[in-house]
């Protein structure tokens, strides 16, 4: 998409350029719309679905349940009783802790007090006790299941953590996760070792509900929408996993990481896995609803309608967030005035500091560093869930000068990137340079969806 503007942006003008496009890009991928767009009720069928591909499930002909997982599940499950309303038999929502008080929470559930919903607070990117106790709840509940009932599932990014049923002790499946996070690997690897020693994922969702048919509404936050990484795929069937999974443990030297007798039972849940995958396949109805190539075609078109010659450069990134930024300083600094570049996708960090920050924020203190004295051009790079790792922010903006600027409050950019201290570099920064110059921090708040991350270049003539 490329179309010429009719008046070149200003340099001067960036960080509202940053708020505008950020804006348009959540209200573009808010959850609850995108449920509102794909179920709809006629008369007494519900229907379920893209408009050309859409199932229909006659309401008067069994019963309705309803299952909402991960950092979008509030949202989508109120688009979802909207439509569903006085239809619904029983229901379990599974959302993220972190991000609601105990008020916030209260109210929630006086909103759905009249409902048969019951909502569950579990642990994210490590599961708790709570994940675990919501888990076993939607399978009590779809043990009632017949074969014309119908299961809606509402899926989003969190899933893999928020739905857990381990084939390990808890201690010992948080020390897995928490291994391999810390370690580089990528979300698709991370996703490879948990669904294959989980009962209810890879399927175990849809098999937990059959003989009953399970039709999904899936906001994905895997690059190039791959089912079964989605939340581990709750609802998609797959043969053997366990050889992939080894293969990840043994790429990341995990078992020198673990002590014997966890590496024993993490070995014996393997093998039971290889059984588990085998049952029949149950019937399910899966529909993506949302993903990183929409919120960055938001994005893009954004940019056009300030004045920018914009493209979309990929909905496929990925990679080290480090060596992402510098890439893309290199081709900020090729842009001609006016134009800006957009990339969709997810990265990593391997950690090896004791700094704070996140895979934006890591990727934009890159960035800086490789943009140094550049001028009149700004990176940024921003979670959509608003949340980039353990901070508050979703991501930052830098420009040519952010590097010279943080040197001038004493403020060393390299150590802190060598630390893996992102967070503390642009909060230190922030702080120091705070009513003199734009702030660098991108801080949303959860925002209620999840479809990966987004990178910008923008390019300016004065």
């Amino acid at each position: 998409m490329s179309l010429m503007p009719a008046v070149q942006p200003r340099f001067v003008d960036y960080r509202r350029h940053v708020d505008e496009i950020v804006t348009a890009t959540l209200r573009a991928t808010d959850a609850e719309s995108a449920v509102a767009r794909h179920l709809n009720k006629v008369n007494r069928t519900l229907v379920v679905g893209p408009d050309m591909t859409a199932e229909r499930i006659d309401l008067d002909h069994g019963r309705v349940f309803l299952v909402a997982t991960g950092k979008a599940a509030i949202p989508m499950t109120r688009a979802a009783m909207r439509v569903v309303g006085n239809d619904l038999t029983g229901g379990v929502v599974i959302a993220k802790a972190a991000g609601l008080d105990e008020d916030a929470r209260s109210e929630l559930e006086r909103e759905f007090a009249d409902t048969p919903l019951k909502f569950y607070w579990g642990g994210h990117p490590v599961p708790d006790e709570k994940s675990i106790a919501g888990t076993k709840a939607v399978v009590e509940m779809l043990s009632a299941a017949h074969r014309e009932d119908a299961v809606l599932c509402l899926i989003s990014g969190g899933t893999s953590s928020l739905l857990t049923q381990p084939l390990l002790p808890l201690a010992d499946w948080r020390k897995l996760v928490e291994l391999l996070l810390k370690s580089g690997c990528t979300i698709r690897e991370l996703n490879a070792v948990r669904r294959s020693v989980d009962r209810i994922k890879s399927g175990g969702l849809a098999r937990a509900a059959g003989p009953a048919t399970c039709y999904s509404l899936i906001l994905s936050d895997v690059i190039g929408n791959q089912l079964s990484m989605i939340g581990s795929g709750p609802t998609v069937p797959e043969d053997d996993l366990v050889v992939g999974a080894v293969q990840v443990l043994g790429r990341y030297d995990i078992a020198r990481q673990m002590e014997r007798e966890e590496w024993g039972r993490l070995a014996l849940a393997l093998n039971q896995a290889r059984y588990l995958h085998k049952s029949p396949r149950p019937s399910v109805r899966n529909f993506v609803i949302g993903d990183v190539r929409g919120a960055a075609t938001a994005a893009l078109v954004s940019a056009i309608r300030l004045g920018f010659i914009g493209q979309l450069l990929t909905a496929h990134l990925d990679g080290q967030a480090r060596e992402i930024g510098r890439l893309a300083a290199g081709i900020t600094r090729d842009l001609p005035p006016g134009h800006c570049l957009v990339m969709g996708g997810e990265t990593t960090v391997t950690v090896r500091g004791k700094g704070q920050g996140g895979r934006n924020q890591e990727l934009a203190l890159a960035a800086a560093l490789a943009l140094e004295r550049q001028p009149r051009a700004a990176i940024f790079t921003f979670a959509t869930d608003g949340e980039d790792g353990p901070t508050p922010a979703a991501g930052a903006v830098v420009t040519g000068e952010t590097a010279r600027l943080a040197r001038s409050y004493g403020i060393d950019p390299i150590a802190h990137l060598s630390d893996n201290g992102s967070h503390s570099f642009f909060a230190r920064l922030d702080e120091s340079s705070r009513g003199r110059f734009e702030p660098h921090l991108i801080t949303t708040g959860p925002t209620g969806t999840n479809v990966n991350d987004l990178v910008v270049m923008l390019a300016y003539g004065e």
